[in-house]
């Protein structure tokens, strides 16, 4: 009899043979006993570095104006950060964006052209947490009007990666164990892995207590990231 058992992270069986339920599309194909596992994991670990985006934005009624005024709050701002010990190549600024500004008549239903927009985005990577409260007051006293997204990360996160992906495998064949042997079952080895790299590093930013509204910098400090990795194997029945 044709028998397939698949393990997902929630626990659920599906079977072919007397129970007449639907097999995936990969088991359809295989004329032998198998069993398919769903391996997951998950590592959260405290982040110590912060990916700062900002931007600044400056308004005046001619290029000329409006791009000086964007060159300027950079160029402070790149200053502060060499000044707090920020490695250029921490550092990375993008061109300069200009474009008329517009405001919308309703009148005549038309956009009149009432100045022009400078912007110029600049990443900052930050090697230690404890810097980043003063280092968004920093860029906001230098004129950067925008701030993109903070995301944190951890100085380890090869390691983590490769660990996740390794949880991952145990948790596949742990799973396959069990179920064979739970339907009194051998494994005859792998058939088949089906991997793909799983994207970006999640963060998940520490939200601070109520209690203590006024130590920002230390919430900052809490933060985390997650990594998450996933494998789908086929395991061939005796």
């Amino acid at each position: 009899m044709k028998k397939t058992l698949i393990a997902s992270l929630f626990g659920s069986l599906v079977f072919t043979g007397s129970l007449f339920a639907l097999p995936s599309a990969a088991a359809a194909e295989l004329d032998f006993p198998h069993i398919e596992t769903v391996g997951t994991s998950e590592l959260v670990v405290k982040a110590d570095m912060a990916e700062l985006s900002v931007e600044v934005v400056t308004k005046a009624d001619n290029p000329a104006k409006a791009k000086a005024g964007s060159d300027k709050a950079v160029s402070d701002f790149l200053a502060r950060l060499a000044k707090a010990g920020i490695a250029r190549e921490d550092v990375q600024s993008a061109n300069l964006n200009l474009r008329p500004d517009y405001l919308y008549d309703p009148e005549t239903r038309t956009n009149k052209e009432i100045g022009y927009l400078a912007s110029r985005q600049v990443v900052v990577t930050l090697r230690a947490l404890d810097k980043l409260n003063d280092l968004l007051d920093s860029a906001l006293q230098q004129g950067i009007n925008r701030i993109h997204q903070i995301n944190f990360k951890s100085s380890k996160e090869a390691e983590m990666i490769e660990q996740a992906r390794l949880m991952a495998i145990k948790d596949a064949k742990q799973k396959a164990a069990a179920l064979a042997e739970g339907f009194g079952e051998r494994i005859d080895g792998v058939w088949e892995i089906r991997y793909q790299a799983q994207g970006p590093v999640r963060p998940m930013m520490y939200k601070m207590s109520a209690a203590a509204p006024g130590d920002i910098a230390e919430s900052y400090q809490e933060a985390q990231t997650s990594i998450r990795d996933r494998v789908e194997v086929i395991y061939r029945l005796k």
